[in-house]
């Protein structure tokens, strides 16, 4: 080949690549970058596996840039749970931070707000605290003023409250901030949860979907017209979804299951028809306040501590999993990292998910896959030598 036609054949594949050719290397796309430290906190060690707190433990540092961007988090009533923990990551990469909660608890929240309660729990990566911009009084079962029934409008705990259905706090978000960018569903709530399925009233079962995946597809249909393209929304699930969890019940484990097979069919309508993608985390056991009140008897473990303990035994990877694992993998998914990332549930577990039998179980001891085996060797004790 002749100088003259190589030359030809560069400035042909330079031309390609800054026309937008479908091959050729997106330079500007996906530059965000994104870097981890683990800051060790000096605490007290606990004596067991269940004490373990929700309090933030591991600091991240993200350059994922969200500067300009407004995120309303729904379900934020105290600093314990997930949602509290992904509204913190978007407010560390400089999201404006909205949130939505339940009218009984508003007051209680914003009073904590207020007096630094959660300030704690609230510190950023520069040493800032995180500002939540504006609380609306959100009771995601509603979907207009219509749903309300007459003993909610006159329950004292929603005394003095009023535009608290997703369709009016829809509205008065895009008269506060106009086009949102992100949207997280942290809620949940099953009446008769402590229940087995075979026990659950109709009644509560619906109430389950309608609260925790329902209320999903709602603030997405109510959302999504305010929303940028490139926007997302996110959601939580949990395993119980496509395993067996005892002590789950009351259809939450159905609710779950609604969530994720919804997050697929909204991620193709909503990424059709307005650019934005849908996905889920299925996060690891997490001591809440929300789910330290399941199954809880006097002087007995609570449903929660349970599952904590099983998945330090069982999971991958033994180690504690913290709210702010689930709020920086929330980031990621909410950010321009993930751009090409929708309809997607991620496994934020320790790799619990993957498991298919029980090293903990009684059946498996003495095999060379228990709980004892499979430590790490530095966990391992030297046998003593005979004498």
């Amino acid at each position: 080949m002749s100088i003259r036609n190589v030359i030809t054949l560069a400035l042909t594949l330079v031309a390609f690549a800054a026309s937008g050719f479908a091959f050729a290397p997106a330079f500007n796309v996906g530059r965000s970058s994104f870097r981890s430290t683990v800051v060790e906190k000096t605490t007290t060690p606990s004596t067991t596996t269940t004490s373990s707190s929700s309090t933030t433990q591991l600091h991240m540092s993200a350059s994922i840039d969200l500067k300009g961007k407004v995120a309303f988090v729904a379900g934020v009533a105290d600093s314990t749970g997930y949602g509290w923990a992904i509204a913190k990551a978007l407010a560390d990469a400089g999201a404006t931070i909205i949130v939505g909660t339940w009218p009984p608890v508003l007051k209680i929240f914003q009073m904590s707000l207020k007096k630094g309660a959660f300030d704690d729990d609230s510190t950023l990566s520069d040493g800032s605290k995180m500002t939540i911009e504006k609380v609306y009084p959100l009771d995601a079962v509603f979907d207009s003023p219509e749903d309300v029934p007459d003993e909610i409008k006159s329950n004292k705990r929603y005394s003095g409250l009023d535009g608290y259905t997703i369709e009016e706090v829809a509205k008065a978000v895009e008269a506060d901030y106009g086009k949102i960018d992100i949207v997280v569903h942290s809620l949940a709530n099953g009446p008769e949860v402590t229940k087995p399925l075979l026990e659950t009233s109709r009644k509560g079962y619906l109430a389950a979907s309608s609260a925790s995946a329902y209320s999903a597809v709602s603030l997405l249909q109510k959302f999504g017209p305010i929303m940028n393209e490139g926007g997302a929304l996110l959601s939580l699930t949990y395993i119980a979804s496509e395993r067996v969890i005892p002590g789950y019940g009351g259809g939450m484990s159905s609710a779950k299951a609604q969530l994720e097979s919804d997050t697929r069919t909204l991620a193709f309508e909503a990424g059709r028809k307005w650019g934005v993608r849908v996905n889920t985390i299925s996060a690891g056991p997490l001591k809440s306040r929300a789910a330290s009140a399941i199954g809880k008897e006097p002087g007995q473990k609570t449903f929660i501590e349970y599952a904590i303990d099983y998945s330090k035994a069982n999971a991958p990877l033994a180690q504690d999993l913290y709210s702010d694992d689930v709020g920086n993998a929330g980031l990621f998914l909410t950010s321009p990292m993930a751009r090409t990332v929708t309809g997607v549930t991620l496994y934020v577990d320790n790799g619990l998910h993957g498991m298919g039998m029980a090293l903990d179980s009684m059946a498996m001891e003495g095999s060379t896959a228990s709980p004892e085996a499979a430590a790490p060797a530095a966990e391992k004790k030297e046998p003593a030598l005979a004498k």
